[in-house]
């Protein structure tokens, strides 16, 4: 008699949508680490506390992009020492949002947890993210309600980044959302088919869309350490965003086309009347100045922004993987 084979179920096909999750299964925790030696030990001993008196295995994936500080060394050691912890140890700096790429690439879980080392987010959440996945939710956001030890700056232009993401992006991106967040297994394996180099996990997180729901916080200051997301790299962040998921920046050029065409044209009558009643002041070396550097300053800024999404079309098609790893973790270390 001939015997039927089943094929192996994941842990997405095993919980039908909306049923609770069954007890002991794993949860991956993502945590990219850039010199946190200072945040290390307590981010373990949160994270343990935390999983230890929930129902669930767990495994802490630490990816280290490339730190100076000795962080490496740290994580090597608590990885020898403990089976839960697995190390993903970069070959160089290749950035936050492709360490928590590559920690998705290696995550095991039925749900899987990005957070940040600095404490900043706090492990505490992480049963409430998990209750919400119970009920049937695929992506479980963390929206910062309140945010303390960050500066006037700091708050105001994070305002101004995701009120304008939000406007202008074809993806409704959550508003005070970071990347502290749970997804499913199955909107894992989604995003992992998503190879682009400019990464902006909040975007693709949402685009992919699946149930989300979001749960308040209040964000803490940093445990340790100065933050490691400086003006310049938000900048970058706020590029990627808006580059990987609208096409305004290029259709801003069409609309300074068409302002200058419309400017153009109602100044054509204003010049023949001031021509014809004799008015010489008007036609001045300096009016035809501005006029050039305005339209000179139009066309550099559109050839810029066009630049930017060529450069991006390069970038794709050179075919480089997005890192380069240096330790990976064994297939079947951590917990069962």
């Amino acid at each position: 008699m001939a015997r039927t084979t089943r094929a192996p179920k994941t842990a997405s096909a095993r919980r039908p949508a909306g049923a609770r999750a069954r007890p002991r299964e794993l949860v991956s925790i993502i945590a990219p680490i850039f010199n946190e030696i200072d945040s290390l030990p307590e981010l373990l001993r949160r994270v343990r506390a935390v999983m230890e008196s929930g129902r669930h295995d767990w495994e802490l994936l630490l990816v280290d992009d490339g730190s100076t500080d000795g962080s490496t060394e740290a994580i090597l050691a608590l990885a020898r020492s403990d089976e839960h912890i697995r190390p993903i140890v970069f070959a160089r700096n290749f950035g936050h949002q492709i360490a928590v790429t590559a920690g998705l690439d290696h995550a095991r879980g039925a749900a899987i947890v990005i957070i940040d080392a600095d404490l900043q987010d706090p492990p505490e959440l992480i049963p409430d993210l998990l209750a919400k996945w119970r009920e049937g939710f695929e992506v479980v956001y963390a929206v910062r309600a309140e945010r303390e030890g960050e500066t006037w700056f700091k708050r105001i232009t994070a305002s101004v980044f995701y009120r304008l993401i939000y406007r202008i992006t074809d993806v409704k991106i959550p508003l005070d959302v970071g990347d502290f967040r749970l997804l499913d297994r199955q909107v894992v394996e989604t995003l992992n088919r998503m190879r682009e180099r400019h990464r902006f996990l909040r975007g693709m997180s949402a685009w992919v869309g699946f149930r989300q729901v979001g749960v308040p916080y209040r964000r803490a200051a940093r445990a340790a350490g100065v933050t490691k997301y400086p003006f310049r790299k938000m900048l970058r962040l706020a590029i990627n965003a808006v580059t990987g998921f609208s096409y305004f920046p290029l259709q801003l050029a069409t609309y300074f086309g068409f302002v200058s065409a419309g400017l153009s044209g109602l100044a054509i009558p204003v010049v023949v009347i001031m021509r014809l009643i004799g008015h010489q002041a008007f036609f001045g070396q300096a009016t035809t100045l501005i006029a050039v550097l305005f339209l000179g300053g139009v066309q550099l800024i559109s050839l810029g922004i066009l630049g930017e999404y060529v450069g991006r079309l390069y970038d794709e098609a050179k075919g480089r993987p997005l890192y380069v790893l240096r330790q990976i973790p064994p297939p079947t270390g951590g917990p069962s």
